[in-house]
């Protein structure tokens, strides 16, 4: 996925990440003396925590659809605000320590582990050093305010007090840009810096935000749209006057300041290395991302060791398919061939792109009953990513709300349609980002009123990226994968998410560079340097966010198989899939005890 839309938020409180000032006896006692309230329902302890939560973290409050806090930006660079969080987490865990897990109900018990499992790693995230890393070329509020501002996507630019609260968060971002470069320099003098490729990348990010005329920025697309609102047209004159003004006043030197730091005072400090190993305690942040995004205990080298394996599984397949295809050229001769003939790249516009997306889900719809006995009511759009974006973004999937007011949205970044490859996998892509993928999970989650709110709006990338990938192999079940060049496009997002498990342990771990990785990418799949390239330099910035795909798509498929032979002729593939979706995203261990109790009432 994510985006995110969904993900530069739920980073947050991941990868940005830092240490907190060491708790005093008092600060202790004091979050000792928060229990005191005695809260007797976990549902209402649960309550209390997003209502907080919400306060807190208002841009996810705004992914989520609670819009009462759309004026607000915490500077979340400050150690004040850490230590705020610190204090936040510990006071409900010492709340939920509590209740005996055993009187609960099993709903409530499936709740109590993820709480428990979110707050403990929140707690250990805090103690990280990647404070010094704000943002980095692929999420980060600079990239989150242009995409929230840009008038299309998840703020909502509807009403006069929409768009004041928008200017509330300009003013905001003002002041955390300048703790985020007070940070970075912090890094730059303990040794905690980005790689310098990276750095390359993140510059002509923030210098595409510098413009010398308002209305040709990205953030001035909600006064192209004002006239659709009905707003008065006094407040219409006051309100493009104020955009303007906050355009050429405070975002414009904002995103200039960010720039010319980054090229000037931070490019030369940043780091030749790879792996996130060489920083001051890598090996430790490596570590605890790898059970983040996996919620898995799994050794760093047993992760290599699964990905070598598949890598090796999936050769043999395509290799069933070359011969299929009369290919005559070995393996590598066919990757090349797929991603350099004519013939896989039909299309001469964008427009033609996202209509042969629209084709897939025409094709599958029809089949989905086969396979899912429920289905999201939220509405779906397939969109192209937004330009200021595109270079540098992955096809990805953005919720919708709740309520419908805000669609689903597959996006598509669309570099040049007439290099746009059919052999990329887009059947496979459409499945794991779309339908039934990122948005049946999703959705159905957020729809779930009985779950409570932070499970209905929470992220594991172990189960949400696992079940999505899960999904790619439904695809001739739901009627795709009848050409074999479309087949092997699956299989190569498949080897990719394989590869990942290589790469990322690889660098992160065993000394693999930048450039090597990118070569044992383009070996194992039909990949372009440019694809590669972005790919392995996402890796470099978001450690152990790639291992969760492959991680999580093994674990579902290993319940399928053990419940297709546990159960027998009881064994109902609409069940199955219903069931693993209808409580939401959970760490795979949680997952596991949920689904045997599951299968165990099937008997």
């Amino acid at each position: 996925m994510k985006n995110r839309y969904f993900a530069a938020g739920l980073l947050a409180g991941a990868l940005l990440l830092g240490c907190s000032q060491q708790a005093t006896t008092t600060e202790n006692q004091a979050s000792q003396n928060a229990t005191a309230a005695d809260v007797k329902d976990l549902g209402t302890l649960l309550d209390q925590y997003w209502e907080e939560n919400a306060k807190l973290f208002p841009l996810n409050a705004t992914t989520n659809g609670d819009n009462r806090y759309n004026d607000q930006l915490p500077n979340d660079q400050t150690a004040a605000f850490r230590e705020q969080q610190r204090q936040y987490y510990q006071k409900y865990l010492d709340q939920l320590g509590q209740f005996d897990r055993e009187k609960l109900s099993d709903n409530d018990r499936i709740s109590y582990d993820i709480f428990k499992y979110d707050l403990q790693m929140s707690l250990e995230g805090l103690k990280l050093n990647t404070w010094m890393i704000p943002f980095q070329q692929f999420w980060g509020l600079p990239l989150s305010m242009a995409q929230y501002g840009a008038g299309e996507s998840i703020q909502p630019f509807k009403t006069a007090q929409d768009y004041d609260n928008w200017l509330g968060r300009v003013r905001g971002f003002s002041v955390w840009a300048d703790t985020a470069i007070s940070n970075f320099r912090r890094g730059m003098q303990a040794g905690v810096v980005l790689p310098r490729p990276l750095v390359l990348k993140i510059i002509p990010q923030l210098e595409a935000q510098v413009k010398a005329d308002p209305t040709q920025s990205d953030f001035y697309g909600p006064i192209r749209n004002l006239g659709k609102t009905g707003i008065a047209a006094a407040d219409q004159q006051r309100i493009t006057a104020a955009y303007r003004a906050a355009i050429q006043n405070e975002l414009v030197p904002t995103y200039r300041k960010l720039g010319q730091f980054m090229k000037n005072e931070y490019l030369p400090k940043a780091r030749t290395s790879t792996g996130i190993v060489s920083v001051p305690g890598g090996a430790g942040i490596y570590r605890y991302f790898v059970r983040y995004w996996t919620t898995t205990n799994k050794p760093e080298d047993e992760i290599y060791k699964t990905g070598l394996a598949e890598v090796k599984r999936i050769r043999g397949e395509m290799e069933r398919v070359r011969q299929q295809v009369g290919y005559k050229g070995d393996l590598n001769a066919f990757f090349n061939y797929m991603r350099s003939d004519k013939r896989f790249t039909p299309y001469k516009t964008d427009a033609q792109v996202l209509d042969a997306f629209r084709g897939i889900q025409a094709r599958i719809t029809p089949n989905l009953p086969k396979l899912f006995g429920r289905t999201p009511k939220t509405p779906f759009e397939i969109r192209q990513t937004e330009e200021f974006r595109e270079k540098s973004a992955s096809a990805e999937y953005q919720p919708g709300t709740p309520d419908g007011s805000r669609p689903g949205i597959f996006y598509v970044p669309i570099l040049d349609a007439k290099t746009f490859r059919t052999t990329s996998g887009m059947e496979s892509l459409f499945l794991h980002e779309a339908i039934p993928g990122h948005h049946y999970q999703t959705s159905l989650q957020q729809e779930n009123t009985d779950l409570p709110k932070f499970r209905r709006f929470a992220w594991y990338g172990a189960m949400g990226e696992g079940w999505a990938l899960y999904t790619e192999s439904l695809g001739k079940e739901l009627g795709l994968y009848t050409d074999p060049y479309q087949y092997m496009g699956a299989l190569g997002d498949e080897i990719h998410r394989a590869i990942r498990l290589v790469v990322d342990v690889g660098m992160h771990t065993k000394g693999m560079t930048r450039e090597q990785a990118i070569k044992y990418m383009m070996d194992n799949e039909a990949i372009d340097l440019d694809g590669a390239t972005a790919e392995i330099e996402r890796y470099m910035a978001i450690p152990g966010q790639a291992l969760s795909y492959k991680i999580g798509q093994l674990k579902i498929q290993e319940l399928r198989r053990k419940y297709e032979q546990q159960l027998g002729a009881k064994f109902k593939i609409q069940d199955f899939h219903d069931e693993l979706l209808k409580d939401g995203v959970m760490p795979l261990a949680v997952l596991e005890q949920k689904m045997d109790a599951w299968a165990a009432k099937q008997q």
